[in-house]
């Protein structure tokens, strides 16, 4: 019986996706049986041909449209009949002991929700694309070890969330708190359910022995685009929003606005600043829509000490993000 289905997303990726899936042939012989399964977001590129070709153990959910990257994956999560699940950008060639490090370490830590792989560039494989997820007080989300030497980081570690590009995640706790949220579309959705969990007390942890060479931004086309920016300005906000009660908002309300200032002013460098104010109105309207509103985290007082925690983590993590460690 299957252990994990690792589900790839996937969208106009044929040039990585054989690379991508080569890699999971060649896992070492020591990894948990897993099935694959690719949830193709109407690719127009020959994917699925291509797929059905040279792949044709791997299982196949063909959308007919982009519906984003969170309704692939729970399509694809929903499909799954495995304890744990295991996403992976398409654009990622897994080291042959990837599978067997998240597994081990999922199951070693029972209170765990996710891992994090480490995620080195494509480019410059010694250096860390992403080492786990932190979320600081500022209303920042930034990749862990981001551009810095991979040897600094052998460690295992807890970190806020789970990158979704290289993890694995429990999935009766998905099932507890809630599938990815789909009003994202894409992009912080992964913080979003990371965050959730930990209010229900779950916590996210970093293994780096579960190593990925990442192309990054293959669907969207660049780390910084208009697209990409105004989508990511207006999950700024919707997390926020849904996660975050009342009184905590309102404490970290000073914060948030020096957060949120800066990046305006580091977006109109880019000449992207109106793009960016427009992100976040619409983050707004989002975050006060009908939709929006039913997704709300809903306080509860038994979770009282989970939201202590968080709050000392947006603390810790602004000062880590300061001291760049």
């Amino acid at each position: 019986m299957c252990e994990i289905t690792i589900i790839i997303p996937n969208y106009n990726g044929i040039r990585f996706l054989e690379d991508c899936l080569e890699s999971l042939e060649n896992q070492e012989q020591g990894a948990p049986p897993f099935r694959i399964l690719v949830v193709d977001n109407g690719s127009r590129d020959g994917s699925v041909g291509m797929l059905e070709t040279r792949f044709p153990g791997v299982e196949v959910i063909s959308l007919p449209t982009n519906t984003g990257f969170c309704h692939a994956v729970n399509v694809g999560i929903q499909a799954a009949d495995t304890p744990y699940v295991l996403l992976l950008n398409n654009d990622t060639r897994a080291e042959p002991e990837f599978v067997r490090a998240l597994y081990e370490a999922m199951e070693n830590r029972p209170e765990a929700f996710s891992v994090s792989a480490r995620m080195l560039m494509w480019d410059a494989p010694d250096l860390v694309d992403d080492a786990g997820d932190r979320y600081c007080v500022l209303g920042w989300a930034y990749g862990r070890g981001k551009g810095r030497p991979a040897a600094a980081y052998n460690r295992e570690t807890e970190v806020f969330s789970a990158c979704g590009g290289a993890a694995i995640y429990r999935k009766a706790v998905l099932e507890e708190t809630g599938l990815f949220d789909e009003n994202h579309f894409a992009y912080l959705e992964d913080l979003d359910i990371g965050y959730r969990a930990r209010i229900y007390g779950y916590r996210s942890y970093y293994e780096p022995k579960a190593r990925v060479i990442h192309y990054g931004s293959a669907s969207s086309g660049s780390r910084y685009n208009e697209w990409k920016t105004e989508l990511a300005a207006a999950n700024s906000v919707y997390v926020i929003a849904k996660n975050m009660p009342l009184l905590q908002w309102i404490w970290n309300l000073p914060f948030l606005s020096i957060g949120f200032g800066v990046k305006f002013l580091f977006f109109c460098k880019k000449r992207m600043g109106r793009l960016y104010l427009k992100g976040l109105w619409q983050g707004m309207q989002k975050s006060c829509s009908r939709s929006g509103r039913a997704r709300k985290v809903a306080f509860r007082w038994k979770f009282f000490r989970h939201y202590l925690a968080i709050q000392w983590q947006l603390y810790v993590n602004t000062i880590r993000l300061l001291k760049k460690s």
